[in-house]
């Protein structure tokens, strides 16, 4: 392939600048389907809680990409014997297009629909797509390879590693993104450094010993963003409120019911007949019109969640000292009593999400732990060095919250009874 002529830039506010130096990038960069990641916001419905987190996974996947290209220069520049240089190419275009087959409110929509994006990401890679003809002007098996790397069957695991790991380029950049649009700190950490310490061995990748504290920084970075960001219970009460329109929504089409606007992605989505052509347009924008326009839905249930939805009237939530059967029946029967139905006014959350997970060791995890590299060339897994990594690893503490609508969770409210109220304050 002849040297390109001009290098692309990309003025960036977490990487300052994004460097693009292959025509082949730059060519995927202007796809349709890369373009349409501008209307897929990075943290899904968080921005109720940070005003800020208006990000897109089109800035996110620039970022993916530049990590990717910063260790792939580190390690040509080091001419480390372990980097396959033959793979550069394919590992760059797996990290701009790892998140090519995001939908809406990022991963909101897949829990009710059972649309995952990875598998989208794929269909969109090998599939009659502007991104697929890109790809095939490098070789015909080109997309095929691609997605192999995002689906994680590609047969050299450091170059999916670079990409999808505990320690990949993916990671390091939603937290330092997510931290800087969110307005916090918890989630920063010394990127060059952990740059610097990264080696490829026996095909995978791990840290020098050296970088352990480096390492240490990120996962404790991660650990904060978890509690702190990812699972804050304002955004959990929104991702609930999201859930539940899309999950009344198609109840209702499943019922036979007519809608007032029902676009033609959406009516495909209530069926499980989507294509990827239907697919692509679904974005935030056609979901939030949807919602504006399902406010005036005769259905009391839906008109009311997307109401909430939109003017940020979410549920508010409980801890209850302890979560049982009696307590959650108590209150379905006080919700029923005030016309609501428990189904979509009463939910019990508990912070999971494999999406965003704090750090385990390779016993519990279908992702290799981190390995640091010691003098000897030999490997040792990093909590059982790090008492810091030994104490967050694997965490999973956490407690149940109940969300309800507002006046129900308010001090003397006369739709629970005080024994009920008392119950869920711990008394």
């Amino acid at each position: 392939m002849n040297a390109w002529p001009e290098e692309k830039v990309f003025k960036d506010p977490v990487h300052k600048y994004i460097y693009v130096q292959e025509p082949v990038i730059w060519d995927l960069i202007n796809t349709r389907e890369f373009q349409r990641l501008r209307r897929i916001r990075q943290l899904g419905t968080s921005y109720f809680t940070f005003h800020g987190a208006e990000h897109s996974r089109f800035s996110h996947s620039l970022g993916v990409y530049e990590i990717t290209r910063k260790i792939i220069s580190q390690f040509e520049r080091n001419r480390f014997e372990d980097w396959p240089e033959e793979e550069r190419l394919l590992c760059l275009c797996a990290a701009l297009l790892h998140d090519v087959g995001h939908g809406p409110f990022s991963h909101s929509i897949e829990t009710v629909f059972g649309e995952h994006h990875e598998e989208w990401t794929c269909r969109i890679v090998q599939g009659d797509t502007e991104v697929n003809r890109v790809l095939r002007s490098v070789d015909p098996s080109f997309p095929d390879r691609v997605a192999s790397v995002i689906c994680k069957t590609y047969p050299k695991e450091i170059v999916v590693s670079l990409v999808s790991s505990q320690l990949d380029a993916d990671r390091m950049d939603y937290l330092l993104r997510d931290a800087y649009c969110t307005g916090v700190n918890y989630g920063m950490f010394d990127l060059e450094r952990i740059l610097r310490v990264l080696r490829p061995y026996r095909e995978q990748i791990v840290v020098k010993e050296s970088g352990m504290h480096a390492v240490e920084d990120y996962l404790m970075s991660r650990y904060q963003m978890y509690w702190q960001v990812y699972f804050h219970p304002v955004t959990r009460s929104s991702e609930i409120v999201l859930r539940n329109i899309f999950t009344r929504a198609k109840q209702l089409y499943e019922e036979g019911r007519s809608f007032r606007f029902l676009p033609d992605p959406l009516r495909r989505l209530f069926e499980g007949a989507l294509d990827t052509e239907h697919y692509l347009m679904l974005d935030e924008a056609l979901a939030q019109t949807a919602f504006a326009m399902w406010m005036n839905e005769p259905d009391p249930v839906l008109s009311d969640l997307c109401r909430r939805f939109l003017q940020r009237k979410l549920f508010k939530y409980a801890t209850p000292a302890e979560l049982n059967d009696e307590l959650l029946d108590r209150l379905r029967e006080s919700i029923r009593r005030e016309g609501y139905d428990p189904a979509y006014y009463l939910q019990v959350d508990f912070p999971k999400d494999l999406s965003y997970d704090v750090y385990r060791s390779g016993s519990s995890t279908h992702r290799k732990p981190i390995y640091l590299l010691k003098r000897d060339g030999s490997l040792v897994e990093i909590s059982e060095v790090s008492d810091i990594v030994r104490s967050i690893s694997g965490t999973q503490s956490g407690k149940h919250h109940i969300y309800m609508p507002e006046p129900m969770l308010t001090p003397g409210s006369p739709f629970i009874t005080a024994e009920t109220e008392a119950w869920l304050k711990g008394e």
